[in-house]
């Protein structure tokens, strides 16, 4: 039996777009467009100022970093 469920981070992705009702593009379009260059800055800020819960907010975070520092 394989297993093809996204892992890691991504796997938050259908229930954030779900629950918030924006595109992941754009979650991380506000992220890159943020003056926060910290992990938990950025995720505090997604908190606070757009209501995301901890995990997705951290999800979020995560996974537009590590593409940022992937190039």
């Amino acid at each position: 039996m394989t297993d093809n469920a996204v892992k890691g981070p991504a796997g938050y992705f259908p229930s954030i777009e779900k629950k918030y009702g924006r595109p992941i593009a754009e979650w991380k379009g506000l992220i890159r467009s943020s003056l926060l260059t910290k992990h938990m800055e950025l995720v505090g800020w997604l908190k606070s100022e757009h209501g995301l819960g901890h995990g997705h907010a951290n999800a979020l975070v995560a996974h537009t970093l590590a593409e940022g520092s992937a190039k």
